[in-house]
Order: C-alpha cells, then sequence, then structure tokens
C-alpha cells in the first residue's frame, strides 16, 4: 500500500454493478494498526492492510472496485451462505421432508447454488471506525432451501485481529452454514505464490470425499499422509497432492476442541496458523465451529485483482471455518441445522502478531 493513508470509520463509492446497483465500501480499523475494508457487495472483505515498517501489506487478495467482484468466480473475500462448501446431489432432508437445491457443481449444490450471496447487495446496519455490521434477506425457498433467514455479519478490528461475527435467524427449520471465503497471501496480494508459506492446522482427522469433494461420511486419520499439519509444514512439502485432480489442497478438516456452547455454536479456540516465507507475518485462525476448509487457490485463472495482477493458482491459501460439507446428509457429523428460538451464532478470528 505504500505510504498511502487510510481513515478509519469512512466510506467510499466502489462503483457499480452490471445492472447498476451502486455499491459501497467501508474502512474499519484502528490508527497505527491493523485496518479493513468491506464491501456491501457480497459483504466481501476487499483488503486487509497490516502494518508493517510504516507502512501496510494488503494480505487478501480482491479486486479495485464492484465490477471485479459482479464477475468474480473465486468467491474472494465473500460471506458464503446460505450454505457453504458442498450438498451432495443437491438435496437435504429436514425432518422427514427432502428438498431439491440448485444444483451449480455437477449434480451437487456448492456454496448454495448459482444465485450467489456474494453477487447480492447486504444493506448497512451499523458502522464506526472499528465496524461495520451488513445485513441479507434470504427469503423461503431461496434457491431450494427452506425457510426465511435474515442473516447479519459484522466485521470488526479488535486487538490486532480482524473479528468476523456472524447472526443468521430463520423462521422455519433450514441448514446454515455461513463462513468468509478470503484468500490470503502473507507476503503481501500480488506476490506471487503461497506454496512456500508454512501453514499449521490442529486436527487429528479429515472427512473423506467421493470423485465430486462430498464428505463419504468417513473421517479418517491425517497421521502418514500430506494433509499432516498438526505441526508447521511448508505448503508445498505436500507435493504428492499437487499431482492430483484438485491440484493442492482443498480438504476439510475436523478441528480439535469443538464443543457446543450456550448461545452460539461453539467455544473459540485456535484451529490454524499461517507464515508468510518472506515477510515473517504469522497470522492465527480462531473460530468456534468444527470443521476447516483448507484451499490452495487451485482453480485462479488469471482473474486481474487489485492493481491489474493476474491471479495464478497457488497465489493464496484460504481458512474457510465452517460445518463439515454435506452435514445434514451425514447425522453422525456435527449438524448445521438452526430454526426459530435456535439461530446460527458464530465468530471467526484472523489475529496477527504484532499488529
Amino acid at each position: 500500500m505504500g505510504g498511502r493513508q487510510l481513515e478509519a470509520g469512512t466510506c467510499a463509492p466502489f462503483g457499480r454493478t452490471p445492472d447498476g446497483r451502486e455499491a459501497r465500501v467501508w474502512t474499519i480499523g484502528a490508527e497505527g494498526g491493523l485496518m479493513a475494508r468491506v464491501s456491501d457487495l457480497g459483504a466481501c472483505l476487499t483488503s486487509l492492510l497490516v502494518p508493517r515498517d510504516g507502512s501496510y501489506l494488503d494480505v487478501v487478495l480482491g479486486y479495485d472496485d464492484a465490477a471485479g467482484y459482479a464477475t468474480d468466480d473465486a468467491h474472494l473475500g465473500a460471506v458464503i451462505g446460505r450454505v457453504a462448501n458442498r450438498i451432495g446431489g443437491a438435496t437435504l432432508e429436514l425432518g422427514g421432508r427432502v428438498y431439491h437445491l440448485a444444483a451449480n457443481e455437477g449434480a451437487n449444490s456448492n456454496h448454495s447454488g448459482p444465485d450467489l450471496w456474494r453477487h447480492r447487495l447486504w444493506r448497512l446496519v451499523s458502522a464506526g471506525p472499528a465496524s461495520v455490521t451488513l445485513e441479507l434477506d434470504s427469503p423461503d425457498g431461496d434457491q431450494g432451501f427452506p425457510g426465511a433467514v435474515r442473516a447479519r455479519v459484522t466485521y470488526e478490528v479488535v486487538r490486532g485481529a480482524l473479528r468476523i461475527s456472524y447472526l443468521a435467524e430463520a423462521d422455519a427449520t433450514t441448514a446454515i452454514n455461513l463462513t468468509n471465503h478470503s484468500y490470503f497471501n502473507l507476503n503481501g496480494q500480488g506476490s506471487g505464490s503461497v506454496l512456500a508459506h508454512r501453514v499449521q492446522v490442529l486436527a487429528d482427522r479429515y472427512t473423506e470425499v467421493d470423485a465430486g469433494n462430498v464428505p463419504t461420511g468417513r473421517l479418517l486419520d491425517v497421521a502418514g499422509t500430506p494433509l499432516d499439519l498438526r505441526e508447521p509444514h511448508r505448503l508445498d512439502e505436500a507435493a504428492a497432492l499437487f499431482a492430483r485432480e484438485h491440484g493442492g489442497f482443498d480438504h476439510n478438516f475436523e478441528t480439535r476442541g469443538f464443543r457446543p456452547a450456550e448461545g452460539r455454536v461453539g467455544e473459540v479456540r485456535r484451529v490454524a496458523s499461517a507464515w508468510g516465507d518472506r515477510s515473517g507475518l504469522r497470522m492465527d485462525v480462531l473460530c468456534d465451529l468444527p470443521g476447516l476448509q483448507l484451499y490452495t487457490a487451485n482453480y485462479l485463472d488469471g482473474e486481474r485483482g487489485k492493481g491489474g495482477v493476474a491471479l495464478r493458482p497457488h497465489d493464496a491459501v484460504c481458512f474457510e471455518t465452517q460445518f463439515f460439507p454435506d452435514a445434514p446428509n451425514h447425522p453422525a457429523f456435527a449438524q448445521d441445522v438452526f430454526g426459530p428460538g435456535h439461530p446460527f451464532v458464530s465468530c471467526t478470528e484472523y489475529r496477527f502478531d504484532g499488529a
């Protein structure tokens, strides 16, 4: 970001969507500390700025304006809902009734179908120097899901961390699994591959998947596999993964220490960490959910990001906190089923040393 000055608590135009809607972007943070920029288009995190050596290092991939996000296929920085990740066969059984969802990845639903929440404009609820809250209504039957849902997300800069808090209330029993799909490069966005980053995931097991990346229902041990990240490893040490179909990590881990908590999904604890190989920057990931999808941006394909930089495979790594994919179709998994009197309340933090 060079010597650019940022002012927390400001709002600016962010361009227009293809259908003429005006988008905005808010800057939040603390003077001399961590700063973030958030748009009402998709409730996207467009920049995350870590102070380094008198300047700022932007550690998330994104676009310069709304036009980029409106055509984005990679979900850069977006809030994903109503259900993140895959639902096998695009079918969902709740209370003995089968619901047929919009399929958008072969026969499966991925990130809830083709009418993605990241293409929708969210309403502003409140904004201040250190936080912004946005809200979206998802009607009954939205892409086949039962019940009307009001989703609210708050981005807040607190104690060197970006905290993302979610609240989703439904008027009928339904599946809700919200996440943020930010792409992190701790050397700075636009700086190339992250495969030399070291990553740690505090997980002893992962969900086995079929050819469509949908869980089979089995949990397998990470021991003796390239997915064993219980101690920090460079991403490229899992070389065998990068020669396979998905071209890298795209796996859901069962994070250690998940315990349901009164009034929210679970208790917040550290589930992963990452270290930039050139910047030396450390980021810890904390959440209250049972799963974490580690994804090494395998399908970026030359999209032009901020500053016109071409985004290539493995230019970032995602830490998508979540319930397990396809959870309602696997009763042994922790269930992402919510309804009246039982809202989805969750929190994820991305915490930086010294920020």
